[in-house]
Order: C-alpha cells, then structure tokens, then sequence
C-alpha cells in the first residue's frame, strides 16, 4: 500500500528551489525512493526540475545554497505505510524512528528522511 502525499510545506522559504549541489545526480533518489517523477527541468537561472507525485510538487535547483539547512514537509495520509513503502523503494534503514510532533494545534506522527544531496524531509501523518 501507497501512501498519498497531500501537502509539501518548506523548512525555508521556497519548496520550489530547494538547494542540491547537482540535480541529475540527485534526481533519481527523488524517483526512485520517495516516488516522485520529473515534470519538467530548466537551465536558467539556474539548473533546475521540477518534481511531482500524488498532486504536490517540489523543486530542486542548483542555486548555491546549502542543502544541509533545508527540507520540506510532507503530510502523508499513513506514516506506517510511507516508512513501509521507502524500505521497499531501497531506503536504508531498518527503523522508522517515529515520534509525535505538536505544531500549532496539530499532531503528527513523524519520521525523518535525509536524502543523498542533504535535504531533510518530515513526513508527517495528522493525528486526531
């Protein structure tokens, strides 16, 4: 089972120029681990794609910034199911780590996943 992502939320300012230091080498964890596939990709201002999966999109930009202070949010309908379809995409790790994390006046179950290029991803399943 799939999980659906609903909502890519940036840890800084913008989900679509999210930092790698090269988007072709980067591109296909983004593929291939967390499911998303290439909409579109550009050379000016700076190279750049464009990433898609379940109706959110996401950016990836070589704009020289620091990966390693940035990340996005995904609100996922199934945590359990996320984590379980990562490790089956080929994520390397055998546990989760999940936790529950208040924002505002949400909860969410959450793990974290760090891809090759640095960026840090929440994934996050809201709480009743």
């Amino acid at each position: 089972m799939k999980a659906k992502y609903t909502r890519a939320a940036p840890f800084m300012a913008d989900k679509m120029a999210l930092p790698v230091g090269n988007v072709e080498t980067a591109i296909p964890f983004y593929e291939r681990i967390l499911g998303f596939h290439v909409v579109s990709r550009q050379d000016s201002p700076c190279k750049s794609a464009v990433l898609a999966r379940d109706g959110i999109q996401i950016g990836l930009a070589e704009n020289g910034s620091d990966p390693t202070q940035d990340g996005c949010f995904f609100e996922i309908d199934n945590a359990e199911a996320a984590f379980a379809e990562l490790k089956s995409n080929g994520l390397e790790r055998e546990e989760a780590g999940f936790r529950i994390d208040q924002h505002g006046d949400k909860t969410f179950k959450v793990f974290f996943v760090v891809a090759p290029d640095g960026l840090c991803y929440c994934l996050g399943e809201r709480q009743s």
